[in-house]
């Protein structure tokens, strides 16, 4: 069995491997999907959900890891084709550092890109 928040990889088109993995946090209750090149272990992008008005992120009565927004749209993070669109639109946006450090992005605008038309 995987470990909870252990890194899982993904390889995309062009043969880069990927790694990813997703956790809740508390104290301000929040779920992370972090992203990074397999060869720069420090070089890591963290898309942030955050509870907020008509948003919601991994409880009680949602599955794990889960986020959703109240227009519409819900995305499960442990999926790896989730993953994965989330991974396309950062790097069309250009948000993956490239060189060492932790860059943190509110996730919500690209969850919003990516359920466009679910309501």
């Amino acid at each position: 069995m995987r470990r909870d928040g252990a890194p899982r990889r993904l390889t995309v088109d062009d043969g880069t491997v990927w790694l990813w993995n997703v956790r809740h946090r508390h104290p301000d209750c929040r779920t992370v999907l972090a992203l990074r090149r397999a060869g720069s272990p420090h070089a890591v992008l963290r898309l942030v959900f955050r509870e907020a008005p008509g948003r919601a992120v991994a409880g009680f009565t949602m599955g794990r890891h889960e986020v959703l927004a109240a227009g519409g749209g819900r995305l499960n993070l442990d999926e790896p084709g989730v993953a994965r669109r989330f991974l396309d639109a950062a790097v069309a946006r250009g948000l993956v550092p490239t060189a060492h450090g932790t860059r943190e992005e509110d996730g919500w605008p690209l969850f919003d890109e990516l359920t466009a038309g679910a309501g």
